[in-house]
């Protein structure tokens, strides 16, 4: 999950800056130097988080709490700045005459943490290792694109060629559109040697090539990160170092940074909406980001399935009261989704064909509902959300229940999970036994990311089991549009698809709504709604 400016060397004719997002209020702190010329500073900064669910490993890694570890011990090919604008990083130049074969240039002397030398073959090691099916990677969807990637079996990545340690080659099966884009997402990041020999104990004390290294993983409480003196790029570490703080209570984080024993808090609990920006002043930050919250449906409930389940996804819809929830709970920092996507990223519509669904409409909602009950009873069980009750989701759920208890006159409940990993793993393992949460933070900026590998069949962010040929085929043309233009609209094609099929109900994009404490400076968060913590700054 991560930010960018325009490559070098792409060639003539790229794709990949026109589908970037447009700018987003980051803020204009973006400057590495932004200590002066003191120096950096030497204050560990605290941030609140809690334990990713897997080992950290780049290619396994796609939830939050994990994603902020993984974007700071590892660097990619490029990298993305507060807008979302590309930054080169490794690369030393990405090259390309027809969107489809690139050559690939990495900077001389990089170093892993343990000294020994990033290379092409790096790369070349690492994205084989993410793709292959053996492996149970959770991003292994994004190498599907490279010649030679199969889901049905082990095999090497043939679009894939070493040329020399500082080159190589990828061919894809099709042009992409926003290929480049996509590389300083974590599943493009190169590995060492080590890892290879034995990589459960690389998940669990990772060797990276990015501004900090893993100092301590403390499970459950405390990770903590030190800067890498062997990083060479532009993120260059301003600060003594971070020590991501496991909450199970944003309340809790909330009034510690309020004590002043926290810094950074990345999500104000709904309990502050009206007052944190008072307690705060110009330490709030409230600002649009790529981030979308939805309800999903399981694909392996009957009674969510066929032409009644489908009615039902759709009056379901139909009675949540967006705008009331918003504004009530939110107080305006949440904003009714109208599209799969999000409004700071290029190609957002307001009117994709279908989207009328998302529209508060009780009367139709208690008609679909009623043309349901006629194919088949639901019967007297309740409608449930599933989420983890360690951070702040049980207030909007009991909202969208109660707008669906008083259209539908069905009973709805919230289904809580005691911690955020415990309901991935119930989510994972298909055990969840209604409607559950999703959040999407976008991993870059492009329209594709909110619909591939969340939508796409097999992809590792498809925690519904959705599948849909004329899905996969509308995208996969998207993907390979001759021009921005073109790609933009097929994407809204697809998306006319999703809401035909809703496999996931759009409840509203997301605001960063988070805020710092009085001992850091230079605090900015990023299109993605992450912190960039590299720049912050604080004196011991």
């Amino acid at each position: 999950m991560t930010p960018r400016r325009r490559l070098a060397g792409i060639g003539a004719f790229t794709l990949a800056s026109a589908l970037l997002l447009s700018a987003c209020g980051g803020g204009s702190g973006d400057d590495p130097e932004a200590t002066g010329d003191s120096g950096p500073s030497t204050g560990i900064v605290t941030v609140s988080n809690g334990e990713p669910q897997n080992p950290l490993i780049p290619t396994m890694t796609n939830e939050t709490y994990g994603s902020k570890v993984i974007n700071n011990l590892f660097a990619g090919l490029v990298y993305y700045d507060a807008d979302g604008a590309v930054h080169n990083e490794m690369a030393e130049s990405i090259e390309t005459d027809d969107q489809q074969t690139y050559t690939i240039t990495i900077k001389d002397g990089w170093k892993f943490s343990d000294g020994t030398p990033v290379t092409a073959q790096s790369f070349v090691d690492a994205w084989n290792y993410g793709a292959k099916l053996s492996n149970a990677q959770n991003l292994s969807y994004f190498f599907e694109p490279i010649e030679g990637f199969s889901y049905e079996k082990d095999s090497e990545l043939t679009g894939l060629k070493v040329v020399s340690d500082t080159e190589f080659t990828v061919k894809l099966t099709q042009p992409e559109s926003d290929f480049q884009t996509r590389l300083g997402y974590a599943a493009f990041m190169p590995l060492p040697e080590s890892f290879f020999d034995d990589p459960e104990a690389a998940g669990e004390t990772p060797v990276g090539n990015g501004p900090y290294v893993l100092d301590s993983w403390e499970h459950n409480q405390q990770i903590s990160l030190r800067p890498n003196e062997d990083y060479q790029g532009e993120r260059a570490v301003q600060n003594g170092g971070i020590d991501l703080i496991a909450y199970t209570e944003e309340d809790t984080a909330y009034n510690d940074l309020l004590s002043g024993n926290l810094d950074i808090v990345t999500n104000v609990p709904s309990s502050a909406f009206s007052t944190f920006e008072d307690d705060l002043g110009e330490r709030a930050v409230n600002q649009a980001s790529a981030v979308i919250q939805v309800v999903n449906v399981p694909e392996y409930l009957p009674e969510y399935g066929g032409e009644a389940g489908h009615l039902r996804r759709q009056a379901i819809s139909m009675a949540i009261d967006r705008d009331q929830i918003t504004e009530t709970i939110y107080n305006g920092s949440r904003t009714p989704a109208t599209d799969f996507t999000s409004p700071v990223i290029k190609g957002w519509s307001d009117d994709v064909p279908g989207s009328e669904v998302l529209k508060f409409n009780p009367d139709e909602a208690k008609k679909l509902w009623a043309e349901a009950e006629d194919i088949e009873a639901w019967g007297d069980k309740p409608i449930t959300i599933a989420s983890n009750a360690d951070s702040d989701h049980q207030t909007w759920v009991d909202a969208v229940c109660n707008n669906i208890r008083s259209t539908l006159g069905v009973d709805c409940e919230f289904a809580p999970f005691p911690t955020f990993d415990e309901f991935l793993d119930a989510r994972d393992n298909e055990t969840l036994t209604g409607l559950f949460r999703g959040g999407w933070q976008a991993d870059y900026p492009a329209m594709s990311n909110f619909l591939g590998p969340i939508y796409g069949t097999g992809a590792g962010s498809n925690d519904m089991g959705y599948s849909s040929k004329e899905f996969d085929a509308k995208l996969k043309e998207a993907n390979g549009a001759d021009t921005p233009e073109k790609a933009i609209e097929l994407y809204k094609e697809a998306q006319t698809i999703l809401f035909k099929d809703m496999p996931g109900i759009p409840l509203w994009y997301q605001n960063v709504t988070a805020g710092y404490g009085e001992d850091v400076d230079n605090v900015v968060f990023g299109w993605d709604s992450d912190p960039l913590l590299y720049q912050v700054t604080k004196s011991e």
